[in-house]
Protein backbone atom coordinates (compact mmCIF):
# COMPACT_ATOMS: atom_id res chain seq x y z
CA UNK A 1 0.00 0.00 0.00
CA UNK A 2 1.36 3.57 -1.15
CA UNK A 3 2.21 5.84 2.13
CA UNK A 4 2.45 9.75 2.77
CA UNK A 5 4.55 10.60 5.08
CA UNK A 6 3.11 12.60 8.15
CA UNK A 7 4.87 16.13 7.17
CA UNK A 8 3.92 15.76 3.55
CA UNK A 9 3.56 19.09 1.66
CA UNK A 10 3.10 20.75 5.46
CA UNK A 11 3.45 24.59 4.17
CA UNK A 12 2.67 27.61 6.25
CA UNK A 13 3.83 30.30 4.13
CA UNK A 14 2.71 32.46 0.93
CA UNK A 15 0.39 30.22 -1.86
CA UNK A 16 2.88 27.21 -3.34
CA UNK A 17 3.30 27.28 -6.66
CA UNK A 18 2.20 24.76 -9.18
CA UNK A 19 6.04 23.72 -9.78
CA UNK A 20 7.06 23.68 -6.18
CA UNK A 21 4.00 21.39 -5.62
CA UNK A 22 4.35 18.90 -8.32
CA UNK A 23 8.28 18.94 -6.92
CA UNK A 24 7.05 17.81 -3.52
CA UNK A 25 5.05 15.02 -4.59
CA UNK A 26 7.89 13.61 -6.28
CA UNK A 27 9.98 13.46 -3.43
CA UNK A 28 7.46 13.26 -0.76
CA UNK A 29 5.33 10.10 -1.83
CA UNK A 30 6.21 6.29 -1.82
CA UNK A 31 5.65 4.41 -4.62
CA UNK A 32 3.41 1.13 -4.50
CA UNK A 33 6.10 -2.11 -4.65
CA UNK A 34 3.38 -4.46 -6.18
CA UNK A 35 4.64 -6.02 -9.16
CA UNK A 36 2.53 -8.13 -12.05
CA UNK A 37 3.35 -9.45 -15.16
CA UNK A 38 1.09 -8.94 -18.25
CA UNK A 39 1.14 -9.55 -21.63
CA UNK A 40 2.09 -7.30 -24.42
CA UNK A 41 -1.79 -6.91 -25.07
CA UNK A 42 -2.74 -5.33 -21.88
CA UNK A 43 0.56 -3.84 -21.64
CA UNK A 44 -0.35 0.12 -22.67
CA UNK A 45 -0.92 2.64 -20.18
CA UNK A 46 1.10 0.23 -17.54
CA UNK A 47 4.23 1.72 -15.45
CA UNK A 48 7.27 -0.72 -16.22
CA UNK A 49 8.93 -1.86 -13.32
CA UNK A 50 12.23 -2.35 -14.77
CA UNK A 51 14.98 -1.36 -17.17
CA UNK A 52 14.74 -2.97 -20.61
CA UNK A 53 17.47 -3.72 -21.91
CA UNK A 54 17.83 -5.08 -25.93
CA UNK A 55 17.83 -8.82 -25.78
CA UNK A 56 19.53 -8.21 -29.70
CA UNK A 57 19.79 -5.69 -32.10
CA UNK A 58 17.46 -3.94 -33.75
CA UNK A 59 17.23 -4.74 -36.97
CA UNK A 60 18.57 -8.52 -35.85
CA UNK A 61 20.18 -8.66 -39.46
CA UNK A 62 21.58 -6.39 -42.37
CA UNK A 63 18.68 -6.23 -44.46
CA UNK A 64 17.65 -3.84 -47.96
CA UNK A 65 15.72 -0.60 -47.08
CA UNK A 66 14.20 -0.44 -50.32
CA UNK A 67 13.13 -3.23 -53.22
CA UNK A 68 15.93 -3.13 -55.76
CA UNK A 69 18.93 -4.54 -56.62
CA UNK A 70 22.58 -5.49 -54.50
CA UNK A 71 25.44 -5.19 -55.38
CA UNK A 72 29.31 -4.72 -54.19
CA UNK A 73 30.62 -1.33 -53.33
CA UNK A 74 33.77 -2.23 -55.28
CA UNK A 75 31.82 -2.56 -58.43
CA UNK A 76 29.76 0.91 -58.55
CA UNK A 77 29.80 2.52 -61.63
CA UNK A 78 32.11 5.55 -61.05
CA UNK A 79 31.14 8.15 -64.30
CA UNK A 80 28.91 6.64 -66.19
CA UNK A 81 26.11 3.46 -66.30
CA UNK A 82 27.20 0.03 -66.11
CA UNK A 83 25.38 -3.13 -66.72
CA UNK A 84 25.64 -6.30 -64.20
CA UNK A 85 24.40 -9.71 -64.68
CA UNK A 86 21.43 -10.43 -62.59
CA UNK A 87 22.46 -13.92 -60.88
CA UNK A 88 19.64 -14.28 -58.30
CA UNK A 89 16.61 -13.35 -55.93
CA UNK A 90 16.65 -12.39 -52.45
CA UNK A 91 12.85 -12.37 -50.70
CA UNK A 92 11.78 -10.84 -47.43
CA UNK A 93 12.30 -14.07 -44.79
CA UNK A 94 14.16 -15.86 -47.10
CA UNK A 95 18.05 -15.59 -48.12
CA UNK A 96 20.25 -15.87 -50.77
CA UNK A 97 21.23 -19.37 -52.51
CA UNK A 98 25.03 -17.98 -52.76
CA UNK A 99 27.05 -15.02 -52.40
CA UNK A 100 27.57 -12.65 -54.54
CA UNK A 101 30.45 -12.48 -56.83
CA UNK A 102 32.23 -9.14 -58.07
CA UNK A 103 30.97 -7.82 -61.31
CA UNK A 104 27.29 -9.10 -60.66
CA UNK A 105 23.92 -8.06 -58.87
CA UNK A 106 20.77 -10.04 -57.26
CA UNK A 107 17.87 -8.72 -57.21
CA UNK A 108 16.56 -7.83 -54.10
CA UNK A 109 12.93 -6.85 -52.04
CA UNK A 110 12.65 -4.30 -48.68
CA UNK A 111 13.61 -6.38 -45.50
CA UNK A 112 15.45 -9.10 -46.98
CA UNK A 113 18.85 -10.09 -45.68
CA UNK A 114 21.72 -8.80 -47.78
CA UNK A 115 23.32 -11.74 -49.77
CA UNK A 116 27.24 -12.20 -48.59
CA UNK A 117 29.18 -10.00 -50.77
CA UNK A 118 26.92 -7.64 -51.55
CA UNK A 119 26.51 -4.13 -49.33
CA UNK A 120 24.62 -1.54 -51.24
CA UNK A 121 21.04 -1.33 -52.81
CA UNK A 122 19.91 0.65 -55.91
CA UNK A 123 16.28 1.20 -55.76
CA UNK A 124 14.45 -0.82 -58.93
CA UNK A 125 13.17 2.64 -60.13
CA UNK A 126 16.76 4.13 -60.73
CA UNK A 127 17.76 0.83 -63.06
CA UNK A 128 16.93 -0.23 -66.17
CA UNK A 129 16.50 -4.10 -66.78
CA UNK A 130 17.63 -5.16 -70.33
CA UNK A 131 17.04 -9.33 -70.46
CA UNK A 132 19.05 -11.12 -67.68
CA UNK A 133 21.34 -7.78 -66.82
CA UNK A 134 20.74 -4.67 -65.05
CA UNK A 135 21.82 -1.18 -66.31
CA UNK A 136 22.93 0.91 -62.83
CA UNK A 137 23.59 4.37 -63.02
CA UNK A 138 27.04 6.10 -62.05
CA UNK A 139 27.06 8.24 -58.20
CA UNK A 140 25.40 5.96 -55.88
CA UNK A 141 27.52 6.04 -52.27
CA UNK A 142 28.53 3.08 -50.69
CA UNK A 143 26.15 1.64 -48.55
CA UNK A 144 22.92 3.13 -49.63
CA UNK A 145 19.45 1.51 -49.03
CA UNK A 146 20.80 -0.31 -46.51
CA UNK A 147 19.85 -1.05 -42.99
CA UNK A 148 22.78 -2.29 -40.76
CA UNK A 149 22.48 -4.75 -38.11
CA UNK A 150 21.92 -2.62 -34.75
CA UNK A 151 21.12 0.55 -36.71
CA UNK A 152 18.36 0.67 -35.02
CA UNK A 153 19.01 -0.34 -31.82
CA UNK A 154 22.28 -2.25 -30.21
CA UNK A 155 21.63 -5.42 -28.35
CA UNK A 156 22.50 -4.47 -24.81
CA UNK A 157 21.23 -0.99 -24.92
CA UNK A 158 18.57 0.98 -22.09
CA UNK A 159 15.64 0.49 -24.59
CA UNK A 160 12.85 1.43 -22.32
CA UNK A 161 13.51 3.14 -19.32
CA UNK A 162 12.37 1.57 -15.51
CA UNK A 163 9.38 4.16 -14.72
CA UNK A 164 8.03 4.36 -17.87
CA UNK A 165 4.28 4.70 -18.79
CA UNK A 166 4.35 2.38 -21.82
CA UNK A 167 2.52 3.58 -24.86
CA UNK A 168 1.63 1.40 -28.45
CA UNK A 169 5.24 2.38 -29.43
CA UNK A 170 6.94 1.48 -26.78
CA UNK A 171 4.70 -2.03 -26.97
CA UNK A 172 5.82 -2.62 -29.96
CA UNK A 173 9.79 -2.27 -29.30
CA UNK A 174 9.45 -4.68 -26.51
CA UNK A 175 7.07 -7.11 -29.14
CA UNK A 176 10.16 -6.19 -32.30
CA UNK A 177 12.66 -7.80 -29.17
CA UNK A 178 10.47 -11.06 -29.15
CA UNK A 179 9.56 -10.25 -25.81
CA UNK A 180 5.78 -11.72 -24.94
CA UNK A 181 5.27 -10.37 -21.64
CA UNK A 182 6.28 -7.33 -19.04
CA UNK A 183 6.68 -6.37 -15.53
CA UNK A 184 4.30 -3.58 -14.79
CA UNK A 185 3.30 -2.11 -11.14
CA UNK A 186 0.43 -3.02 -10.26
CA UNK A 187 -2.85 -0.82 -10.79
CA UNK A 188 -3.23 1.73 -8.66
CA UNK A 189 -6.50 1.55 -6.25
CA UNK A 190 -8.53 4.84 -5.95
CA UNK A 191 -10.92 5.35 -4.36
CA UNK A 192 -13.53 8.65 -5.43
CA UNK A 193 -16.63 9.99 -3.94
CA UNK A 194 -18.89 13.16 -4.10
CA UNK A 195 -19.98 15.12 -1.21
CA UNK A 196 -23.11 17.54 -0.96
CA UNK A 197 -26.76 17.12 -1.02
CA UNK A 198 -27.20 19.21 -3.54
CA UNK A 199 -26.34 16.13 -5.67
CA UNK A 200 -28.10 13.04 -7.38
CA UNK A 201 -26.39 10.31 -9.17
CA UNK A 202 -27.62 10.03 -12.89
CA UNK A 203 -30.65 7.60 -13.00
CA UNK A 204 -31.82 8.47 -9.58
CA UNK A 205 -34.55 10.92 -8.68
CA UNK A 206 -33.61 14.64 -8.54
CA UNK A 207 -35.00 16.55 -6.39
CA UNK A 208 -36.09 20.68 -7.93
CA UNK A 209 -32.88 22.37 -5.85
CA UNK A 210 -30.53 19.03 -6.70
CA UNK A 211 -27.50 18.82 -9.55
CA UNK A 212 -26.98 15.33 -11.37
CA UNK A 213 -23.33 14.96 -10.31
CA UNK A 214 -20.84 15.07 -13.33
CA UNK A 215 -17.29 15.96 -11.29
CA UNK A 216 -17.76 12.02 -10.23
CA UNK A 217 -18.05 10.64 -13.63
CA UNK A 218 -15.13 12.76 -14.99
CA UNK A 219 -12.63 11.41 -12.33
CA UNK A 220 -13.23 8.05 -12.79
CA UNK A 221 -13.09 8.51 -16.64
CA UNK A 222 -9.56 10.62 -16.02
CA UNK A 223 -8.78 7.99 -13.71
CA UNK A 224 -8.93 5.09 -16.23
CA UNK A 225 -7.19 6.83 -18.81
CA UNK A 226 -4.35 6.69 -15.91
CA UNK A 227 -4.78 2.84 -15.72
CA UNK A 228 -6.14 2.89 -12.25
CA UNK A 229 -8.51 0.73 -10.93
CA UNK A 230 -11.60 2.94 -9.59
CA UNK A 231 -13.54 2.28 -6.79
CA UNK A 232 -17.16 4.43 -7.26
CA UNK A 233 -18.66 5.08 -3.67
CA UNK A 234 -20.97 7.46 -4.83
CA UNK A 235 -22.29 11.12 -3.06
CA UNK A 236 -21.91 11.05 0.81
CA UNK A 237 -24.45 13.60 2.06
CA UNK A 238 -22.93 16.69 4.35
CA UNK A 239 -22.70 14.51 7.18
CA UNK A 240 -19.75 14.85 9.02
CA UNK A 241 -19.92 11.51 10.46
CA UNK A 242 -20.81 9.54 7.47
CA UNK A 243 -17.80 11.34 5.78
CA UNK A 244 -15.45 10.16 8.46
CA UNK A 245 -16.91 6.92 8.50
CA UNK A 246 -16.74 6.69 5.13
CA UNK A 247 -12.88 7.82 4.69
CA UNK A 248 -11.39 4.98 7.58
CA UNK A 249 -13.35 2.34 6.09
CA UNK A 250 -11.98 2.78 2.63
CA UNK A 251 -8.10 3.68 3.64
CA UNK A 252 -6.69 0.63 4.25
CA UNK A 253 -8.03 -0.74 1.32
CA UNK A 254 -6.87 1.93 -1.59
CA UNK A 255 -3.80 3.77 -2.31
CA UNK A 256 -5.43 6.75 -2.84
CA UNK A 257 -8.56 8.90 -1.79
CA UNK A 258 -10.17 11.35 -3.60
CA UNK A 259 -13.07 13.85 -3.50
CA UNK A 260 -14.63 16.27 -4.84
CA UNK A 261 -16.91 18.84 -3.11
CA UNK A 262 -17.06 20.40 -0.06
CA UNK A 263 -13.47 21.36 0.85
CA UNK A 264 -14.15 25.30 1.05
CA UNK A 265 -14.37 26.98 4.89
CA UNK A 266 -18.39 27.08 4.63
CA UNK A 267 -20.29 25.64 7.08
CA UNK A 268 -21.48 23.07 5.39
CA UNK A 269 -18.50 21.93 3.85
CA UNK A 270 -17.42 18.86 6.45
CA UNK A 271 -14.41 17.12 4.35
CA UNK A 272 -11.98 19.35 6.20
CA UNK A 273 -13.08 18.55 9.93
CA UNK A 274 -13.36 14.16 8.73
CA UNK A 275 -10.47 14.18 7.57
CA UNK A 276 -8.76 16.25 10.56
CA UNK A 277 -11.14 13.64 12.68
CA UNK A 278 -9.95 10.58 11.18
CA UNK A 279 -6.27 11.45 10.10
CA UNK A 280 -4.25 14.39 9.68
CA UNK A 281 -5.38 17.36 7.17
CA UNK A 282 -2.61 19.22 5.48
CA UNK A 283 -4.11 22.28 3.32
CA UNK A 284 -2.62 23.29 0.32
CA UNK A 285 -2.27 26.61 -0.67
CA UNK A 286 -1.31 26.58 -4.18
CA UNK A 287 -1.48 29.35 -6.42
CA UNK A 288 -3.79 28.23 -9.17
CA UNK A 289 -7.28 29.14 -11.05
CA UNK A 290 -9.47 27.76 -11.45
CA UNK A 291 -8.43 25.62 -9.12
CA UNK A 292 -8.87 26.31 -4.97
CA UNK A 293 -9.96 24.72 -2.94
CA UNK A 294 -7.85 22.06 -2.70
CA UNK A 295 -7.29 19.92 0.26
CA UNK A 296 -4.49 16.87 0.91
CA UNK A 297 -4.83 14.93 3.99
CA UNK A 298 -3.15 11.48 5.25
CA UNK A 299 -5.64 8.63 6.44
CA UNK A 300 -4.14 6.15 8.00
CA UNK A 301 -0.59 6.78 5.67
CA UNK A 302 -3.00 6.56 2.42
CA UNK A 303 -2.91 10.10 0.60
CA UNK A 304 -6.45 12.16 0.50
CA UNK A 305 -6.72 15.04 -2.08
CA UNK A 306 -10.13 16.68 -1.90
CA UNK A 307 -11.05 18.60 -5.32
CA UNK A 308 -13.20 21.67 -5.99
CA UNK A 309 -16.72 20.93 -6.44
CA UNK A 310 -17.08 23.19 -9.91
CA UNK A 311 -15.97 21.09 -12.81
CA UNK A 312 -13.69 23.30 -14.44
CA UNK A 313 -11.46 23.85 -11.14
CA UNK A 314 -11.84 19.62 -10.54
CA UNK A 315 -10.62 19.09 -13.86
CA UNK A 316 -7.70 21.71 -13.73
CA UNK A 317 -6.75 20.76 -10.14
CA UNK A 318 -6.76 16.46 -11.21
CA UNK A 319 -4.39 17.47 -14.15
CA UNK A 320 -1.95 19.65 -11.82
CA UNK A 321 -2.68 17.55 -8.06
CA UNK A 322 -4.02 14.13 -9.02
CA UNK A 323 -2.26 13.56 -12.32
CA UNK A 324 1.46 13.44 -10.74
CA UNK A 325 0.28 11.91 -7.45
CA UNK A 326 -0.60 9.01 -9.21
CA UNK A 327 2.57 9.05 -11.28
CA UNK A 328 4.22 9.39 -8.02
CA UNK A 329 2.57 6.56 -6.28
CA UNK A 330 3.35 4.11 -9.58
CA UNK A 331 6.91 5.12 -9.13
CA UNK A 332 6.14 6.53 -12.99
CA UNK A 333 8.90 9.00 -14.17
CA UNK A 334 7.18 12.16 -13.87
CA UNK A 335 5.73 13.79 -17.29
CA UNK A 336 6.32 17.06 -17.79
CA UNK A 337 3.72 18.58 -19.56
CA UNK A 338 4.65 21.39 -22.27
CA UNK A 339 2.71 23.73 -24.16
CA UNK A 340 2.61 24.23 -27.89
CA UNK A 341 3.42 27.67 -28.98
CA UNK A 342 0.18 29.47 -30.28
CA UNK A 343 -0.77 32.91 -31.20
CA UNK A 344 -3.37 34.16 -28.53
CA UNK A 345 -6.49 35.82 -30.44
CA UNK A 346 -7.75 37.81 -27.10
CA UNK A 347 -6.84 39.67 -24.28
CA UNK A 348 -6.79 38.76 -20.56
CA UNK A 349 -5.31 40.24 -17.76
CA UNK A 350 -4.44 38.22 -14.35
CA UNK A 351 -2.77 38.66 -11.53
CA UNK A 352 0.65 38.29 -10.71
CA UNK A 353 2.19 35.05 -8.82
CA UNK A 354 -0.48 32.67 -9.63
CA UNK A 355 -0.63 30.28 -12.50
CA UNK A 356 -4.37 30.74 -14.44
CA UNK A 357 -5.33 28.19 -17.50
CA UNK A 358 -7.78 29.99 -20.13
CA UNK A 359 -10.52 27.29 -22.36
CA UNK A 360 -9.98 27.60 -25.70
CA UNK A 361 -9.88 26.95 -29.27
CA UNK A 362 -7.78 26.27 -32.28
CA UNK A 363 -8.41 28.02 -35.58
CA UNK A 364 -6.57 28.50 -38.38
CA UNK A 365 -5.26 32.19 -39.05
CA UNK A 366 -5.39 33.40 -42.80
CA UNK A 367 -1.87 33.38 -42.45
CA UNK A 368 -1.73 30.03 -41.78
CA UNK A 369 -0.62 30.58 -37.77
CA UNK A 370 -2.68 28.80 -35.41
CA UNK A 371 -4.96 31.04 -32.88
CA UNK A 372 -6.53 30.27 -29.74
CA UNK A 373 -9.83 31.66 -29.30
CA UNK A 374 -10.92 31.81 -25.77
CA UNK A 375 -14.38 30.57 -24.11
CA UNK A 376 -16.93 33.62 -24.54
CA UNK A 377 -18.23 33.16 -20.84
CA UNK A 378 -16.69 33.12 -17.51
CA UNK A 379 -16.94 30.32 -14.64
CA UNK A 380 -15.78 27.45 -13.16
CA UNK A 381 -18.93 25.85 -13.39
CA UNK A 382 -19.35 25.58 -17.00
CA UNK A 383 -19.25 22.31 -18.60
CA UNK A 384 -19.44 23.59 -21.87
CA UNK A 385 -15.99 25.15 -21.44
CA UNK A 386 -14.45 22.12 -21.31
CA UNK A 387 -16.88 20.39 -24.19
CA UNK A 388 -16.92 23.29 -26.54
CA UNK A 389 -13.21 24.06 -26.44
CA UNK A 390 -9.45 22.18 -27.72
CA UNK A 391 -7.74 22.84 -24.11
CA UNK A 392 -6.00 25.34 -22.08
CA UNK A 393 -3.67 28.51 -22.53
CA UNK A 394 -1.05 28.19 -19.41
CA UNK A 395 -0.49 31.61 -18.27
CA UNK A 396 2.86 31.42 -15.79
CA UNK A 397 3.04 33.33 -12.32
CA UNK A 398 4.60 36.22 -14.13
CA UNK A 399 2.12 36.90 -16.85
CA UNK A 400 -0.20 40.27 -16.06
CA UNK A 401 -1.42 40.74 -19.11
CA UNK A 402 -2.24 38.80 -22.62
CA UNK A 403 -2.93 40.89 -25.96
CA UNK A 404 -3.90 39.58 -29.23
CA UNK A 405 -0.96 38.80 -31.88
CA UNK A 406 1.22 37.65 -28.21
CA UNK A 407 3.02 34.14 -28.19
CA UNK A 408 1.23 31.69 -25.13
CA UNK A 409 1.43 28.21 -24.31
CA UNK A 410 -1.50 25.85 -25.67
CA UNK A 411 -2.13 22.27 -23.93
CA UNK A 412 -4.40 20.44 -25.75
CA UNK A 413 -6.89 18.14 -23.70
CA UNK A 414 -5.40 14.81 -24.95
CA UNK A 415 -2.01 15.63 -23.69
CA UNK A 416 -3.01 16.49 -20.32
CA UNK A 417 -3.46 12.85 -19.95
Amino acid sequence: MAQLSDDCFAFGGPMMSVDEAVGLIATRVTPVVDVETVPLARADGRILVHELLAPLPLPPFTNSAVDGYAVSSRDLPQKEEQAFPVTGRVQAGGAASAPLKPGQAMRIFTGAPMPEGADTVFMQEDVRVEGDKVVLPAGLKPGANVRPAGEDIPAGFAALKAGQRLRPQDVALAAAFGLTELNVVRRLRIAVFSTGNELASPGEMRAATQLFDSNRFMLMAMLSRLGCEVSDLGIIGDDRASLARALQEVAAAHDLILTTGGVSTGEEDHVKASVESVGRLVLWRMAIKPGRPVAMGIIGGTPFIGLPGNPVASFVTFVHVVRPTILALSGAIQERLVPIPVRAAFTYKKKIARREYVRVTLRRAADGALEAVKFPREGAGLLSSLVDTDGLVELGEQVALVEPGQAVGFLSYASLL
